[in-house]
């Protein structure tokens, strides 16, 4: 059992009136973590602290802040094997994602520190003689990260590491699922040596969150609120936010359609498939959730991609590599074990996998799948994965917008024009001609339209996100007035 504490002001501290938390490890109900469940008293100290440290860090020199990211993405590098151990236990995740959230994190770090020299204003013309007018990006102030457990690595550090290459100061609220593995990322940025207060990290007991989330908000010092997760709960971070006037990043839920037209390559449609449903046992919210495929190739590209999946390890991931590990817990078990029995009632047909009984779950194909179904529109979440049969182009990408979410989704064709021509009309943040649903790269701009969020991660996207535009004009020339 790991003996979890937040920092607060630079500070290791346990919550002010001793309560705590416990994280169960999924398979076996054992205690993985145990963590401060902060008061809202916390809360607010936190506030305190990244306020007080905002005038030093914003004011800091780019390369000095460059330099403490780039320490920071080693260090967290070197924390690789307990940032497995902590995911297996908390989460049951494998060790082949670990890996992947660590280096996409350290990557992340790493653009951000090259982001420190990039925050750029403009001169625009003036109509008054005399006048230089500038739009200048300055820090926005203190930013609150609420980060989830299924990336937990990739999305803490991502609602937190661009802010502070702006100049912000920030406060990560660990999730609940994993507050040993976020507070891993923690510890390496302090190891970077950034000064007190600048980072700030809370935990809290699952009932608190809304009060310690609704405190933090409304602190006058907050100026930035940074959330990923399900749509559900982004809804209400979203109504917090707007409450107290505070723009927000919602990186929410998806249904990621998977395209494959009737001349795509099938053995590399299969590829990318595979890696998009079933990494991480389809707990990413890019995981490819529908697939979407012309009759003419459906029966080979369905007997190949089951050929995949009945082949992929699936075990506890703390005894050694696996593909698919545990899914976070048994309320996952039996949504999917739900949509399962919905689908086969109502004509959809079981290619493999199947229902499970514990939280190692198969991977599962549903063919025939029908927007009658549940599985059709809800996210399974899981490595539950329904398939959609078309027998056009037109008809794909209509049954590829048939959804509420727009995050992440893909094509498959041989031809890259029509590919071109079929992703511009697919409502999503992203698109991808011939790759898997799950991609992430640092720079990126991240982000998704309709019931999966607004507001956009990486590169120039995130510098806009995490500064304010200011307008500045200073008079070099005697002023002509009315009167």
């Amino acid at each position: 059992m790991i003996e979890q504490k937040m920092l607060i002001g630079g500070q290791s501290v346990n919550a002010s009136n001793a309560a705590t938390f416990d994280r169960l490890n999924p398979l076996d109900g054992s205690i993985a973590t145990r963590a401060p469940a902060a008061t809202v008293e916390d809360a607010i100290h936190a506030c305190d602290a990244a306020a007080a440290a905002f005038p030093i860090w914003s004011q800091m020199g780019p390369n000095a802040r460059r330099q403490m990211l780039m320490k920071a993405s080693q260090a967290l590098e070197a924390k690789g094997d307990a940032i497995a151990a902590a995911m297996a236990a908390e989460t049951g995740a494998s060790g082949i994602w670990a890996g992947f959230n660590v280096h996409l994190s350290a990557s992340m770090l790493l653009e951000a520190a090259s982001l420190t020299t990039q925050i750029n204003g403009e001169i625009i013309p003036s109509d008054v003689p005399g006048s230089v007018a500038m739009a200048v990006r300055q820090p926005a102030g203190v930013v609150l990260g609420i980060a989830p457990w299924n990336a937990p690595v990739i999305l803490a550090v991502r609602s937190i590491s661009t802010a502070l290459a702006c100049g912000n100061t920030v406060i990560l609220k660990g999730s609940e699922l994993c507050p040993a593995t976020h507070g891993l990322i923690i510890e390496a940025l302090q190891e970077a040596g950034l000064p007190e207060g600048v980072v700030n990290f809370v935990t809290n007991a699952p009932a608190d969150a809304g009060a310690i989330v609704e405190a933090i908000v409304a602190h006058p010092a907050v100026r930035r609120i940074s959330f990923t997760g399900s749509t559900r709960v982004g809804k209400i971070i979203g109504q917090t936010c707007a409450k107290h006037l505070k723009p927000a990043l919602l990186e929410l839920g998806g249904k990621a359609p998977f395209i494959v037209l009737d001349d795509a390559d099938l053995d590399a449609a299969v590829a990318g498939a595979t890696f998009g449903a079933f990494a991480n046992s389809g707990q990413i919210c890019m995981s490819t959730e529908r697939f979407v495929v012309d009759n003419k190739v459906a029966d080979e590209f369905i007997a190949k991609l089951a050929a995949r999946a009945q082949s992929l390890p699936l075990g506890d991931p703390r005894k050694g590599p696996v593909v698919l590990g545990s899914v976070v817990d048994m309320a996952t078990v039996e949504r999917c074990n739900a949509m399962i029995d919905d689908a086969l009632a109502k004509g959809a047909k079981l290619v493999c996998g199947g229902k499970a009984e514990n939280t190692l779950m198969p991977a599962t194909l549903l063919d025939h799948v029908t927007p009658e179904m549940r599985i059709f529109h809800e996210e399974t979440f899981g490595p539950v994965k329904g398939i959609v049969r078309v027998n056009s182009e037109e008809e794909a990408i209509a049954v590829a917008n048939n959804n509420e979410f727009g995050l992440s989704s893909a094509v498959f064709t041989r031809d890259t024009a029509r590919g071109w021509r079929v992703a511009a009309r697919i409502d999503s943040g992203i698109c991808h001609i011939n790759g898997p649903t799950v991609h992430d790269e640092a720079q990126m701009p991240f982000g998704g339209v309709k019931a999966s969020g607004y507001g956009h991660f990486g590169g120039q996207q995130g510098i806009n996100a995490f500064t304010e535009t200011r307008w500045i004009t200073m008079q070099t020339t005697p002023r002509q007035y009315p009167f």
